[in-house]
């Protein structure tokens, strides 16, 4: 019998190789900095929330400072991506005073600053060569109409006598909905809701969003909106859910065309500033509209 390492007894049969340990399975990631996103989420919300509750015209300001910041995010990606260059200072210009005009003056304030901003930005692009003059001009109105304008509706609620409980039923009803569609999606999601655009984003995450937001619309109409009943704020939740869900897609599919995961880096955990507008922009409007339909305009 021979001894030492390497060696083998005679007649036996060789040994295969031992196998490699197996790794632990991984687990299920966020995909993100959960302690950045929670902390910079936390921070943005008190300082909508005290604002809101503070001053009006300090919310006011607070919104045009947002947009502002994401025309800016929108507008640099589209020059560095695509080779579009929209006009930043007529867009941002118009963007406050659409903002502002809303809240003064309401829907008719909003569409005038609209039409001006929009004319702002054509003579303002014909200081440059004519060499893709429409292209630039129809991002420059898409950017007005995506960003400031939607932006607007937030203002109009404010502007009611109970504005800062409608906008912070607006503001918890859409953040309600993200956080169920995450919750519930990243612990049961298994079936794409559409795979082409966003292929994190599930069914069951959707049905999560529609059931926390439902749930959340019963108990802000019946307990925060004066004269508001409770089977209203499932009809609003439900309307939240989907132009949410909505809103997050249509900002994918814009991603996705620039060929970019965020739209920028200002908000650790979130991305930019458009990455946590895109659910609340056109969830505005829905919400306007439902709450002036139930209980008024104020």
């Amino acid at each position: 019998m021979e001894t030492g390492a390497g060696r083998k007894t005679p007649g036996m049969p060789p040994q295969p190789p031992a196998e490699p340990p197996q790794p632990a399975p991984a687990k299920k990631s966020a995909g993100r900095d959960l302690r950045a996103a929670i902390g910079v989420g936390v921070g943005l919300g008190a300082v909508l929330v005290v604002s809101l509750f503070f001053v009006k015209a300090v919310f006011v300001g607070v919104v045009a400072a947002a947009i502002t910041v994401g025309l800016w995010e929108i507008t640099s990606r589209f020059a560095e991506r695509k080779g579009i260059r929209v006009p930043l200072v007529p867009l941002a210009a118009g963007g406050v005073a659409m903002v502002v005009a809303a809240y003064v003056r309401g829907a008719d304030g909003a569409w005038v600053a609209m039409a001006l901003t929009a004319l702002a930005v054509m003579v303002w692009r014909m200081t440059q060569p004519p060499e893709n003059y429409l292209r630039d001009v129809t991002a420059g109105v898409f950017a007005a109409f995506y960003v400031p304008f939607l932006a607007t509706f937030v203002m109009m609620m404010l502007a009611a006598d109970d504005g800062p409980r409608r906008v912070l039923t607006f503001l918890l009803l859409t953040v309600v909905s993200d956080t169920g569609a995450y919750a519930i999606g990243w612990r049961f999601g298994r079936h794409p809701l559409a795979p082409r655009i966003s292929p994190g984003k599930t069914r069951e995450g959707l049905l999560g969003a529609i059931a926390f937001a439902t749930t959340a619309g019963a108990l802000l109409m019946q307990y925060v909106i004066d004269d508001g009943q409770w089977w209203q704020g499932l009809l609003l939740g439900l309307a939240a859910a989907v132009t949410a869900t909505l809103g997050d897609l249509g900002e994918s599919m814009i991603k996705r065309d620039l060929g970019i995961k965020d739209m920028g880096t200002l908000l650790p955990g979130h991305g930019g500033i458009m990455d946590r507008l895109d659910s609340l922009l056109p969830t505005a409007p829905v919400v306007w509209l439902l709450l002036a339909a139930f209980v008024g305009q104020g």
